[in-house]
């Protein structure tokens, strides 16, 4: 049976055992939302009021589905779905092996598709409801050693405006973010000499931080009127193409 609808407004995040997944629960949490923060991973932080930590597979589509479900069951509604869930498994193409970009590809872009798939449904019923996928400025921009990486993100950016197409008459909207490289256990195995480059490379000199993008994905989550749009949420600076 399903719950009667709480008043708060209710969010699934991906990958939310990650750096931007944590900071992405605590700033849900803080604006008065209701968490499901899921992790390929068992989650380690407690289950609260507002936070519910959820085991997810997000390339397991009966597991993507289940999860939905149950949110609703819960909760009674889902109002949006961060697509935060990501690996990397870098290499030049030339020596990639095919697993590795498969794996890349899987959980980079078919997971965000499985995820979007099964919260349609519900957020075209209830006539409201908004998808935040995170992509990469590697998308935009290539990077030497992965291919399979810029390609999965890329497609991030072509299934966000498809999407955004398909599900606007029923008021669901679909965005994506380029975080930029953020102080995450993800780069913190990055050598100096890479992480300054990388710094060099913005026009401010610096790079971003986790709060500041966990902020402004809540602002867009609860924004009503922009839809199939890419917000690069750093300084660098990419060629008009």
């Amino acid at each position: 049976m399903t719950a009667a609808p709480t008043s708060a407004r209710v969010v699934l995040i991906t990958g939310a055992g990650g750096g931007l997944g944590q900071g992405l629960i605590s700033e849900f949490a803080a604006r008065g939302w209701q968490v499901a923060a899921a992790s390929h991973r068992p989650a380690a932080q407690p289950e609260t009021d507002a936070v519910w930590p959820l085991t997810l597979e997000v390339t397991n589509r009966a597991q993507v589905s289940a999860t939905v479900e149950q949110i609703l069951t819960r909760w009674g509604r889902l109002d949006a779905l961060i697509n935060n869930a990501g690996v990397t498994a870098d290499g030049l193409l030339m020596q990639m092996d095919a697993a590795d970009f498969s794996r890349v590809l899987d959980v980079n872009l078919k997971g965000a598709f499985l995820c979007a798939q099964a919260v349609i449904r519900p957020m075209m019923k209830q006539r409201d409801g908004h998808i935040i996928n995170l992509a990469s400025f590697a998308a935009r921009s290539g990077a030497a050693g992965q291919c399979n990486y810029a390609a999965a993100k890329a497609g991030l950016i072509g299934l966000t405006t498809s999407l955004a197409k398909e599900v606007g008459s029923r008021n669901v909207r679909v965005n994506t973010i380029l975080p930029g490289v953020l102080p995450t256990p993800m780069t913190a195995q990055l050598n100096e000499e890479t992480l300054h480059a990388f710094t060099t490379a913005n026009a401010l000199g610096r790079l971003n931080e986790v709060a500041e993008v966990a902020r402004f994905i809540v602002f867009l989550a609860e924004m009503k009127n922009v839809s199939g749009q890419l917000f690069q949420l750093d300084s660098r600076v990419a060629p008009w193409t």
